[in-house]
Parts: C-alpha cells; structure tokens; sequence
C-alpha cells in the first residue's frame, strides 16, 4: 500500500479515501538552445568538449554538470491544493508579518 502525505502540511493522505492531488512543476532555461548567436560561431566547441572530458578523466569526485531542466512533483491535500491555486509563487505569505501574542 502506498503512503502519502501532504508536502506542505504533512497530513497523511490515505488513498482511496482521501482526496488528495499532484502538482507537477518543469522549471527549465527560457533562453532557445538551438539559437545561434554570433559568439557561437566563434568558439571552439571541440576543444570545449576535449577539455570537458579531460575534467571527467582528472576528476577524483563528481564534476557538477549544469541542470537543462528540473522536474519536481508534490502531493498535496485538498486545503493546500485550494492554497496553492490562490497563490502559487507564494507572494501573499511573503507579505506576512507574525507576532508573538506577548
């Protein structure tokens, strides 16, 4: 039996019984990987790749490639699905200030 829970309020969801949703986000450059651009034409990308390689052979520990693109996913529960909807970049709880009732 598989277990959820909410990501955000972390109540369990039991399937089948509660209603629960996912939200799936793709964050990813908006800059066109098949655009050229004049500076493209001058570098040399043999050599680039060479030395890339090179880094790859020397390299006791991973090297750290750049990410293209970046797939998250998130179970949520009804009343922070309804949240998420009304707010999804999280600006409105930004704005909040909370104080201690002293």
């Amino acid at each position: 039996m598989m277990h959820f829970t909410c990501d955000l309020c972390g109540k369990e969801l039991h399937p089948g019984e509660d209603e629960h949703y996912v939200v799936k986000i793709e964050a990813f450059s908006a800059q066109d990987p098949n655009q050229l651009v004049e500076s493209d034409l001058d570098d040399d990308h043999m050599e680039a790749v060479s030395a890339l390689l090179q880094e790859l052979e020397d390299a006791d520990a991973d090297v750290e490639l750049p990410e293209v693109s970046q797939h998250l996913r998130y179970d949520l529960c009804c009343e922070c699905h309804r949240r998420f909807l009304r707010d999804p970049l999280g600006k409105e709880q930004q704005h909040k200030l909370f104080f201690s009732k002293n």
